[in-house]
């Protein structure tokens, strides 16, 4: 996949940011396939706290891509976690409701491209961890990523959850 755009989201011509120039690397394909997106992009991540991917995220946001996020809860409070920020954007986020750890590792780009794998969204991931991801349009991979991230979508809608507490609260 060729990318057009300065991998850089920097404005200075004298940049001085980790991110490559003028370089293809893994970490600027993966930004490619995010930045592909031109319509959706649902993400379902344990862990957010590199800024670079939360740039792109949010560069998407103001193209008026339709994005949303679901996120562990636990996860989301930490120090660095980018989802506050994409909350005060105006991203759409739910963190889980459930005690187990929401430990997904997605993202479908417009309904038709999947990327996937042990890679959490961190610098030190992208920076010092041994990872893998999977990137594909096959159908038969997609589909069940998007019927899982409509599933949790739904299980942690907000008013649902507080639905139930109150109907707790009342009986």
């Amino acid at each position: 996949m060729h990318c057009n755009f300065l991998l850089c989201f920097c404005s200075s011509s004298a940049c001085i940011c980790p991110l490559p120039h003028g370089v293809e690397t893994s970490f600027s394909r993966l930004l490619c396939h995010i930045l592909s997106a031109t319509s959706s992009l649902d993400l379902c991540v344990f862990s957010f706290s590199n800024m670079d991917l939360s740039r792109a995220v949010l560069l998407l946001h103001k193209k008026a891509v339709t994005i949303r996020v679901l996120s562990d809860k636990d996860y989301s409070a930490i120090t660095g976690s980018q989802i506050g920020i994409l909350r005060k954007a105006g991203i759409c986020v739910r963190c889980d409701v459930d005690s187990a750890y929401m430990h997904h590792k997605f993202a479908v780009v417009d309904g038709r491209l999947l990327i996937t794998g042990s890679l959490n969204w961190t610098l030190t991931a992208v920076q010092s961890n041994l990872e893998n991801i999977l990137i594909t349009e096959e159908a038969e991979l997609v589909q069940p990523f998007i019927k899982e991230f409509h599933r949790l979508w739904v299980l942690n809608d907000p008013a649902r959850f507080y639905k139930n507490l109150i109907s707790d609260d009342e009986h």
